[in-house]
């Protein structure tokens, strides 16, 4: 018997049906060794030797594996092609020959002198794992040590830097590596906010129509004056623009230029991780969390390649096969004669994966899911790559340039555009928004009737808060995570409390802006994204052979330990305290209002003699001007019905719930968010189901449980 381990057991159910009797595939639920949870760790006096142990909740597992391997005549490594999934298989080897700790053998060896194999494949496919078993290669080092480097490197953050914030802030705060940035990117973007003062601005339309025959209207904007472009602000005030008007309302309108162009669009790439989220989220709604596990599904079932991947790549066969079926399923215009291919412009990408496509070519109402939510991505995935080899869109674009004389005698330029679809296309598979524009048949010299002007006023707008998907756009572009880091730097920095989401887009807590102002201040280095993509690049190069991963780490640990101790003793405590008119009821001390992880709380002054502490009512500072819907229903209180507020829980539960500000008179109260759509709330629901599935599933992420786990 041949013992083939994987990660997770349904993909070892995917590829036991493409093995034969000889082989038995098991998974190991993960990681089989880690660093301890509970103690740091690593050895800082020893070259930052670490010290992995074997978690309880995969002791069992160990031992059973142990037991199979012991019975088999040859052992192969299968997890997956990126430094998680080869540390991995490093870890299984070390297990397997008795190490509990990286350099000690706790017990006998089950594999000396049996053949040990290393396997790796993009897609489950029979062919491709067939492929890979004929190809079998050595657990490659270098991409075990980048793993490595940047575990250790965020132990290091992680384990060093917080008890710095529970000394000068509030206990149970974390820092990290790259969690620490992500936070900074929210922060400086919501002062931006607050800084950012509207600039007002009008624009003027004219609206107007032919003068005989074809009565559609026209709708063109003021662009010049004089025969000079107007800029967006050149038009400042109402009084500005009420003067135009007036100068202009009585004009001749004339056609002056009309220029017909032929345009194109081209396909988007095929996905990466980042893209995938991005347009998961801006397409079907679904949170970038749920996307990469709904697409870990896909992948285990055999329908899409690795879906963490920051490569453009597309085999030869997977073009050939998408040429074939666009010939046969939409005619010979729909499918290219030269394959295009793409290059990547991700900065620092570095996973020698394909891009995120379907293994096959089957519809996506032919796929077998267990969800249609699994179904809507794998369509999504299916249409962007087969758009990928699908000829341009085109268009027959009209620009029109109209000329009005004022009484002022000043030449007033307008101008409009039409657009009308020529051929589909890749649209045809991959539709996209786009409007078309019709004009009427319009000549040069030709006059037209002023219908009406339209001043509209307009102001300049502050940047956008980050969504889920701005957020890890701008990551990417900035070179900080990889793509098996997105989605658990998103998550640490909400679980942490240090932002919140609303209505999709992220905003600071009070908590999060004090973490980020006195590590911004003191820690410059550790929340500079330069420095953290630098750092990016580093690991890369360790995977490649090209830097030591000692080195790398002694060159971080030496500066960062020597400020970290001076801040130690110049940093003074932050004191966010503030007092209230409260009393406590059990030593007639005051109350204040105190910061702890989770947000404020009230507590009392009297601490530690007396540990009173409770929640802070709520209910006069967060109200939804939302009318209570069980109120509203009453006849005695529809007149006056109460407000819908937020409440925290009051015991064993760190939750916050929705009520109506008249109760014990009104005990309406809903732990769902009133102001989410149905949709909204079925979505979330359905990711909570999703994330508890995938804790018994157990791929190639741990969970983040101590200070500095950030993937």
């Amino acid at each position: 018997m041949k013992l083939v381990i994987v990660e997770s057991p349904t993909k070892a159910n995917t590829i036991s049906k493409f093995l034969g009797k000889d082989y038995r595939v098991e998974s190991s639920y993960g990681h089989v060794r880690d660093l301890p949870r509970s103690r740091f760790g690593i050895d800082l006096e020893k070259n930052f030797e670490p010290t992995y142990i074997i978690p309880v909740k995969a002791k069992k597992r160990v031992t059973e594996l142990r037991k199979l391997a012991d019975k088999a005549k040859e052992i192969i490594l299968a997890s997956d092609e990126d430094r998680e999934g080869e540390a991995i298989a490093w870890h299984l080897k070390e297990v397997l020959e008795g190490k509990n700790s990286r350099t000690k053998r706790d017990s006998v060896s089950v594999i000396d002198k049996k053949p040990l194999k290393r396997i790796v494949f993009h897609e489950i496919t029979a062919a491709a794992i067939n492929h890979a078993i004929e190809n079998p290669r050595q657990i490659d080092i270098k991409m075990v040590d980048a793993q490595q480097a940047r575990r250790i490197l965020d132990r290091i953050v992680g384990y060093k830097l917080s008890p710095f914030l529970w000394k000068k802030i509030a206990k149970g705060l974390s820092a990290g590596r790259v969690q620490s940035v992500a936070l900074r990117l929210i922060v400086d973007r919501e002062n931006e906010i607050r800084a950012f003062k509207p600039e007002e601005y009008w624009q003027l339309d004219a609206d107007l129509k032919k003068k005989t025959g074809n009565a559609t209207h026209i709708l063109a904007s003021l662009t010049k004056l004089d025969g000079k472009s107007l800029n967006k602000f050149a038009v400042k005030t109402k009084a500005e623009a009420d003067a135009l008007t007036s100068d202009i309302k009585n004009s001749q309108f004339s056609v002056t230029a009309i220029k017909q162009t032929e345009t194109k669009k081209n396909p988007l790439p095929p996905f990466t991780t980042s893209t995938l989220q991005q347009t998961s989220s801006s397409r079907l709604g679904y949170s970038a969390k749920k996307t990469m596990l709904l697409a870990q599904r896909l992948y285990e079932k055999g329908l899409i390649t690795y879906m963490r991947t920051d490569s453009l790549n597309l085999s030869a066969q997977s073009l050939v096969a998408a040429k074939e079926w666009l010939t046969k399923e939409l005619g010979a215009p729909y499918a290219l004669k030269t394959p295009r291919t793409f290059k990547g412009k991700s900065k620092g990408a570095q996973e020698a994966h394909e891009a995120v496509r379907p293994t096959t070519l089957a519809r996506p109402e032919d796929v077998t899911v267990e969800e249609e939510a699994e179904r809507k991505l794998y369509k999504l995935i299916w249409q962007r790559f087969l758009a990928t080899q699908m000829p341009q869109a085109v268009f027959n674009s009209v620009s029109v340039d109209i000329t009005a004389q004022g009484a002022s005698k000043k030449e007033y330029g307008f101008k409009t555009n039409g657009s009308t679809m020529k051929f589909d296309g890749f649209l045809k598979i991959y539709p996209q928004k786009f409007e078309e524009r019709e004009l009427p048949a319009l000549a040069e010299g030709e006059a037209l009737a002023l219908e009406k002007l339209l001043p509209s006023q307009h102001f300049t707008e502050p940047p956008p808060r980050f969504s889920e998907a701005t957020l890890i756009k701008t990551l990417e572009e900035f070179g900080i995570g990889r793509p098996s880091t997105y989605v658990p730097i998103i998550s640490v920095i909400q679980a942490r409390n240090y932002v919140k989401r609303e209505t999709g887009r992220f905003h600071p807590t009070e908590i999060g802006e004090m973490v980020n102002k006195i590590l911004v201040e003191n820690f410059p280095h550790i929340v500079d994204i330069n420095f953290t993509a630098d750092m990016e690049a580093k690991l890369d190069l360790v995977a490649e052979g090209e830097q030591e991963w000692h080195q790398l780490l002694g060159n971080f640990y030496t500066p960062f330990a020597k400020n970290l101790e001076e801040k130690y003793l110049s940093v003074d405590k932050t004191n966010p305290d503030e007092k209230t008119d409260e009393v406590c009821e059990k030593c007639g001390k005051p109350m204040i209002i105190k910061f702890g992880r989770f947000g404020k709380f009230l507590a009392c002054s009297g601490f530690p003699e007396c540990k009173n502490a409770k929640n802070i009512n709520r209910t006069e500072v967060v109200s939804l001007n939302m009318k209570c819907p069980k109120c509203l229903e009453s006849p005695e209180r529809k007149e006056k019905p109460g407000e819908v507020i937020v409440k925290q829980a009051r015991k064993g539960r760190r939750r916050m719930f929705w009520g109506c500000n008249r109760y014990p008179d009104c005990d309406w109260a809903t732990w769902n968010d009133p102001t989410k759509t149905p949709e909204e709330l079925a979505a979330e629901k359905e990711t909570a189901k999703l994330a508890k599935t995938k804790k018994t599933e157990d791929t190639d992420e741990p969970e983040p449980t101590d200070p500095s786990e950030e993937s």
